[in-house]
């Protein structure tokens, strides 16, 4: 019966295989004849090996093969107990210990917890929830341990629903106060995009350790609440909790994801101050950090001063000198990085390839993508096809990037279509920009970008008429722009301003700055881009639509409030407008200012009225 009852508990994993050998399921002793000493002393000499084996796995797989030439049976329950954990601790594969579970006549909760926490931590966790049922099912009671296990595979399968049910049964068995339960519930719920639901819990709690903190915080820098994440980080301070690596990894990302350079730098001092700087993981993220901030050179020199790098170093590096304009240099480094025979990664190809697009280097693109398939073994993703796509209409040739997208072995996607509609905007392919448009609108409608492009190449050659027609459509279909907006950083805050923002304090002084701008801008020559505004409204409510652009009053802004000379750095939620673009480099220009712009896609660099995306965008 019980040999029953292990086979039909090991089907429920039937995605889980391995060859099942008499040697390795044997459960009965060898004969007689088998020199062998009595069992108890087999059994308590094999799991002090396993207990004493360290982190070698060849060592664990011959102790393993011992007890089964010595004839310890496998079904027993101390030995699978301490084998099962051994394996899991080693993060060997799931197939293994599993099987070697599914023998055991009788498991107790510890064995159950160290299945369920197997699989928690693999790349397949979905059988830890089976494991859970069939722990119920067998009348086996989980303890405190069982849930934080659970609770990971939940986070990782980012399933709210499970995760939910999860919580409620916590809470029935009294489970709630405890803090590592409370942690993983906190992780789980940020895992499964639930923030505000972490962030309730943890007001919830009353004791809170570091990894609570980092939980909540790392949870609003990762879904899209950086904003949150600061504001938790000196709550954090002020309750004098001492934040760790993994804060320090939180913070630099969401100071990434606002372009909050002055904040990043703060939590680079402490970063000094608490020795963390020969951190790998903590170095990457700071390099990662300056590179997404704009301040390339900065990136740069952590990368240099770095005592120890990995490929993801060299990877960060090559994508952000690439994004940020500098393709040559990125090329460079990657040639170095062949050199120390590094290996690259699918990421590192993107930026090299990204590279090689704005530098209009059509052949190596090519031959960087051919090395990549047949030197590295790296099949091509969606994203490096995207920039072969890119790499051809940069470079003017958009009817060969319509046919390698016609060529391609994946499904192309609206960002590819967006791609060569954009090109021929740029290049003025009217019947190919349509049927790129109207392959976008079958992937994505409603986007409005995808209007504003189409229309500008209707602009371009001069059929007002379409124009109009595309604008009544749009408004016909409902299809209402995104909110754009703009963040800047000043004194230690990051303030964000929308399209004729009237919300700042000082908004009188603003706007006044922005009149001025506009008056020494015209005395430049510049004219707006009126054919970018899709309504119809008269020319000049046009050209006052076009100067309260967000980025045009972010630039006002800090222009009022610095000295002369002071670099301004914006990070803008959506692709900059052909207007802002002219406006922001005629800005550098007078003014004398570096202005950095992070948009929906790339860096701009302003400098003495030119940009480092060569008016291609």
């Amino acid at each position: 019966m019980k040999k029953a009852k292990c086979r039909s508990y090991g089907s429920m994993f039937s995605k889980h295989p391995l060859p099942r050998t008499s040697c390795f399921y044997s459960t009965t002793p060898p004969t007689s004849s088998s020199p062998h000493k009595p069992e108890s002393l087999l059994v308590k000499k094999c799991i002090f090996l396993l207990q004493n084996c360290g982190s070698s796995k060849l060592k664990l797989r011959q102790i393993h093969a011992f007890s089964i030439r010595n004839g310890v049976p496998l079904n027993d329950p101390d030995i699978g107990k301490h084998l099962i954990y051994s394996l899991v601790s080693l993060s060997a594969p799931m197939s293994y210990p599993h099987n070697i579970f599914s023998c055991i006549r009788s498991s107790n909760v510890f064995t159950w917890n160290t299945m369920i926490r197997g699989y928690a931590e693999s790349e397949s966790p979905e059988p830890a929830l089976q494991l859970y049922r069939q722990m119920r099912a067998s009348c086996i009671q989980p303890d405190t341990h069982t849930y934080p296990f659970l609770l990971k595979a939940v986070a990782k399968l980012a399933d709210v629903r499970i995760g939910e049910i999860v919580h409620s049964t916590v809470i029935r068995n009294g489970y709630d106060s405890l803090a590592f339960v409370q942690n993983s519930l906190l992780h789980m719920y940020a895992a499964c995009g639930l923030v505000d639901s972490a962030h309730k819990a943890f007001e919830l709690m009353s004791e809170r350790d570091i990894v609570a903190w980092n939980s909540v915080i790392n949870g609003f820098a990762l879904n899209g609440k950086p904003n949150e994440a600061l504001t938790l980080f000196r709550e954090m301070g002020l309750e004098g909790v001492k934040p760790d690596g993994y804060t320090v990894l939180s913070l630099l990302s969401a100071c990434a994801e606002l372009g909050a350079l002055a904040l990043g730098r703060r939590v680079h001092i402490y970063m000094v101050k608490v020795g963390l700087t020969d951190n790998l993981h903590v170095n990457n993220a700071l390099l990662d950090f300056y590179a997404k901030c704009g301040s390339i050179r900065e990136a740069r020199k952590v990368f240099d001063e770095m005592k120890e790098r990995n490929a993801v170093s060299w990877s960060s590096l090559i994508v952000g000198l690439a994004v940020n304009g500098f393709g040559e240099e990125a090329l460079e480094l990657f040639k170095e990085m062949e050199t120390e025979e590094l290996v690259p990664s699918e990421v590192t190809f993107v930026g090299v390839l990204y590279a090689c697009s704005h530098c209009g280097m059509v052949d190596e693109g090519f031959s960087y993508f051919k090395r990549m398939k047949e030197k590295y073994g790296i099949v091509p993703k969606i994203e490096h096809h995207g920039c072969i796509v890119d790499l051809l209409s940069r470079a003017g040739l958009v009817k060969e990037a319509y046919q390698y997208i016609r060529n391609m072995p994946l499904q192309p996607n609206a960002v590819i279509w967006r791609t060569l509609l954009g090109a021929c905007a740029m290049h003025g392919h009217l019947t190919l920009g349509e049927y790129a448009r109207a392959q976008v609108l079958k992937l994505e409608p409603g986007y409005s970008g995808d209007y504003v492009l189409l229309s500008n190449l209707y602009a371009s050659e001069q059929r007002w008429s379409d124009v109009h027609v595309l604008r009544r459509k749009m408004l016909s279909d409902g299809v209402q722009k995104i909110p754009g907006y703009s963040l800047v950083e000043f004194g230690n805050h990051v303030y964000e301003f929308l399209m004729g923002d009237r919300s700042h304090p000082q908004s009188d002084q603003i706007y006044a700055m922005l009149a001025e701008i506009t008056k020494r801008l015209r005395l430049e020559g510049y004219a707006p881009h009126t054919e970018n505004v899709l309504a119809d409204i008269e020319e000049e409510e046009k050209e006052n639509a076009l100067s309260y652009h967000s980025e045009k009053i972010a630039v006002a802004f800090i222009l009022l409030k610095t000295a002369p000379g002071t670099p301004i750095r914006i990070v803008k939620n959506l692709r900059i407008c052909a207007d802002c673009h002219l406006a922001i480099k005629l800005t550098s220009k007078v003014f004398e200012r570096e202005i950095i712009v992070r948009d929906q896609s790339r860096f701009h660099h302003f400098r003495d009225g030119f940009c480092s995306c060569g008016d291609y965008w």
